[in-house]
Order: C-alpha cells, then sequence, then structure tokens
C-alpha cells in the first residue's frame, strides 16, 4: 500500500443521496498533460489503484461509493481537474460529482464567490470541460447548475435481448454513454422492492450493448462503451415539461442514488431529438429515493457526430457530510477491504 494513505485526506458530500468523496491532497503525481491522459495513468497505476480502493471497499467505502481525485487543469481556463472513480475504475463523467465539486470549491474558498451571486467553477474532466455554476444566498451555497460537455442521441429502438424477453432501448451520451429503457416493457414499475430485479436487468443491458458497433465513440475511443443503463419510468408532461423517474445501473452493477447528473444530460439530448423537451422547459427527473434534478436545455450545438446535440444543464444540490483522515495499518489483516454487494 502506498505510504501515502497516511496523510490522505477527503471531504465528503452526497448528491440527492448519491455520496462523492473528494481527495485533493496527499495523492501520488499522477502523470499526464491532460486530465484524460491522467486516467489512463491512473488506470495503470498501482499506487493509485491502492488508494481508490481503500477508499471504495468496506470498511471506509461501500458497493456503490463514488469520488475523485482533484488534479491539475488542462489549462489556465479551469479552475482545476477531477479523476472520476468508484469501486470497478475510472469513469468519463460524473454529473452529481460535479455538483459536489462546485459546491466543495465555492464552500472552502478555493474559489472566490460573492455572497450573494452566480459563481461559475470551471472543471476539467475525462470527457472534456464542464461548469458547475454555484449559486450562493447570504454567503451559503444555496444551488448547483451543472453545465455539461454536449450531449447527444446515439440510437432510438436498438433491440436487445433480455432475460424477460425483447425489449428497445436508447443510446445517448452524455459524457459517457448511456442506454435508456422504459420500465413499463418489462412490467414494471420504479419501487424499492424491485431494485434486485432492476440491478440485475439494467446489469444485463449495459453489457449486452456494451461492445456494440454504436456503443463506439466515433473520435475517441476512450469513451467508447456503454457506462451505464438508465432505467425509467415515464410520469407524463406536466406544463412545464416532462416528469420522469429513474434508477440508474453504472459501471458493473452499482446504482446511482441520485438521479444521475450526466445521465439526465443524456436523457434531456433524447427528448429533445424526440420533440419532448424544448428550450425553456424542465424535465423533472427523480430517483427510486425520490430525490430530484432539473434537466434543460442550454443550448442547442451542431458540434456534435451527427450534428444535432445540446449543451444540456442539471441543476441539483450538495451537501458536505464529513472529513476524513484516512490510513491503512500495516498489519490490518483486511488490507484495501472488501465488497459485498
Amino acid at each position: 500500500m502506498c505510504h501515502t494513505t497516511e496523510m490522505l485526506r477527503a471531504v465528503d458530500y452526497h448528491t440527492a443521496g448519491e455520496p462523492f468523496r473528494i481527495v485533493a491532497e496527499g495523492l501520488p503525481v499522477i502523470m499526464g498533460a491532460t486530465v484524460a491522459e491522467r486516467r489512463v495513468y491512473a488506470q495503470n497505476s498501482p499506487d493509485l489503484d491502492a488508494i481508490r480502493r481503500l477508499l471504495c471497499q468496506e470498511p471506509r467505502g461501500h458497493a456503490d461509493m463514488y469520488g475523485g481525485f482533484v488534479v491539475p487543469p488542462d489549462d489556465g481556463e479551469a479552475h482545476f481537474g477531477v479523476l472520476f472513480w468508484h469501486n470497478d475504475g475510472y469513469s468519463t463523467a460524473c454529473g452529481h460529482g460535479t455538483i459536489a465539486l462546485g459546491a466543495w470549491a465555492v464552500s472552502s474558498g478555493l474559489v472566490t464567490a460573492d455572497p450573494d451571486a452566480v459563481t461559475p467553477v470551471t472543471i476539467d474532466v475525462p470527457s472534456g470541460r464542464v461548469v458547475a455554476h454555484v449559486r450562493t444566498v447570504g454567503g451559503r451555497v444555496d444551488s448547483v447548475i451543472f453545465e455539461n460537455v454536449a450531449s447527444y442521441r446515439v440510437a432510438e429502438s436498438v433491440p436487445v435481448a433480455t432475460s424477460r424477453g425483447p425489449i428497445t432501448a436508447g443510446l445517448a451520451f452524455g459524457g459517457a454513454l448511456y442506454a435508456s429503457v422504459d420500465v413499463a416493457q418489462f412490467g414494471l414499475s420504479l419501487t424499492l422492492e424491485n431494485y434486485p430485479t432492476l440491478l440485475e436487468l439494467g446489469r444485463e443491458i449495459k453489457w449486452t450493448l456494451n461492445d456494440s458497433p454504436l456503443s463506439q465513440h466515433p473520435l475517441d475511443d476512450r469513451l467508447s462503451g456503454v457506462y451505464g443503463t438508465i432505467l425509467f419510468e415515464d410520469l407524463g408532461d406536466t406544463a412545464a415539461g416532462p416528469h420522469q423517474r429513474n434508477m440508474t445501473v453504472f459501471a458493473d452493477g452499482r446504482v446511482d442514488r441520485s438521479p444521475c447528473g450526466s445521465g439526465t444530460a443524456a436523457r434531456v439530448a433524447e427528448l429533445a431529438a424526440e420533440g419532448r423537451l424544448w428550450p425553456g422547459q424542465v424535465l423533472a427527473h427523480d430517483s427510486i429515493v425520490d430525490t430530484r434534478f432539473l434537466g434543460r436545455i442550454r443550448s442547442t450545438t451542431t458540434d456534435v457526430p451527427g450534428g444535432v446535440g445540446v449543451i444540456a444543464e442539471v441543476e441539483g444540490m450538495a451537501y458536505r457530510t464529513g472529513e476524513h483522515v484516512f490510513s491503512l495499518d500495516p498489519a490490518d489483516p483486511i488490507g484495501e477491504g472488501f465488497v459485498i454487494r
């Protein structure tokens, strides 16, 4: 185990119920000229992977733990960069984490903010440059709007053979590639009592589509593959816009407690392509634990594969839950820990 764990400090937040562990000091050097290159380095570094496991696995974390290593930005136009991680490795995007990082950067004083204003916090992530627009009221963070990289529909009505019969899925990119499936196709509703079934279906769909030609990014193979499955329940349209509830199963069977930030951006792109969400409207996007993100079209863009996409924004809030100094006793027989799903 890397000796740096003796001074490994982390600040924990949750965004709409989903944890995010921020590590800004005590890390070994992470090589690379860009955040995308540093992600590749981290994926192949035994020292960093040991730290990731230590922070994710029990007894310091759990199966669905999430967090990020704060790293230098790609250039002076961003405040900092981040490598997102979970129990199966390093993701290319994380909206709930970006919201937490924005709240942390302003609350900690890393980014100076007026007491009553909206302050942009610019962050380089493996999928590109994102912005957390942090709103403060009376000097306290009140809400955060995550402005994502360009999001776009990849494919619609993709046939998928599942253990519960054939269904169709949509594919959309929101910083990572997501498969979206209406759970009505399974005759299910999005309730906690269906959680085990939904988890296995989400995992099955992800791996069925992961190596499909549709899942290969046309410009950057580091972004290829299906990152997660958004199992959603359509609750109809309100005067403001669509209302949906979802459970996002990401990586290898990890479940997002929030409505999923980058996944919400992917849903904004899909609903825009369907003609159900227009500029000025709002997607009310609920999680399986009844927390909510608000998704909007910030602008449209043609700078995407296929030429039609959106810059999505996702509004939510993150709350600090604790601060930690982690270490590993060399005599500890369980070492970096374990995972029980």
